[in-house]
């Protein structure tokens, strides 16, 4: 295949451009927002799963406590009965005697069931208290999430205008250059990880970075200018005089 020397040293601005977009893209799908924020939302569903145990966890405490002080009301009841019962004399001696003893065991029942009643609470308070943090937690991780996604949007955005540009100046390339040598281009970049064409710098090949032997480089050199060279390691379009 022969081409103009231009349309050659053309097909390898656009492979620099090509390369250009490839790192750009590359950039935008491996930003250091992106693990963050990954990262961050694990953190924060895991506080997020912590919280509803934690309000779960308060549920049941609560309906124990709610056990807890009826039994205690209940107690508190039967004491206030008894008292009444004994202050108006009614009775006789014996059930008197009764009354008053049974007044003595309600009470410390009553002394326990009102330490169970405290312990509960303070379990109760101690639920709230790591609720109100794994709340504030969630919160703050929240806060990150949004300002790293503020961060992501706006390293997307600039690199999008990058592309933008190399896409308009490609499209300007290509427009000079001949349709054979552009196809010719087009299918060895998408054959090769997306080297089409390399520079030939001395005995070099800048796609492959292999040195060629003396006698490839020598019919090399005899070839005319116009005749479009590859390389027989990597296969590209080597670009001459570069």
């Amino acid at each position: 295949m022969k081409a103009s020397v231009s349309d050659q040293r053309s097909v390898l601005d656009i492979q620099k451009f090509d390369l250009q977009s490839a790192t750009l893209r590359n950039r935008a799908a491996t930003l250091p927002e992106l693990v963050e924020i990954t990262t961050t939302t694990i953190k924060q569903n895991n506080v997020r799963d912590l919280r509803i145990a934690a309000e779960t966890e308060m549920s049941d405490v609560k309906r124990e406590l709610a056990r807890a002080e009826g039994d205690v009301e209940q107690i508190v009841t039967r004491i206030t009965r008894d008292e009444t019962r004994l202050a108006s004399g009614t009775g006789s001696a014996k059930e008197l005697e009764q009354t008053q003893h049974e007044l003595g065991t309600l009470g410390a029942r009553r002394a326990e069931l009102e330490e169970i009643e405290l312990e509960i609470m303070m379990t109760v308070d101690g639920i709230k208290d790591r609720i109100t943090s794994l709340v504030d937690e969630e919160n703050q991780l929240s806060l990150v999430i949004a300002e790293l996604n503020i961060r992501k949007e706006n390293a997307l955005a600039a690199i999008h205008t990058e592309l933008e540009g190399i896409e308009s100046d490609r499209k300007a390339t290509t427009q000079s250059v001949g349709a054979e040598i552009l196809a010719l281009y087009e299918k060895i970049r998408e054959s090769s990880n997306g080297i089409g064409a390399a520079a030939l710098a001395g005995n070099q090949c800048k796609g492959c970075n292999l040195t060629m032997n003396t006698i490839e480089l020598a019919r090399i050199a005899g070839l005319s200018e116009d005749e479009v060279v590859r390389c027989e390691e990597c296969r590209c379009i080597l670009i001459r005089g570069n």
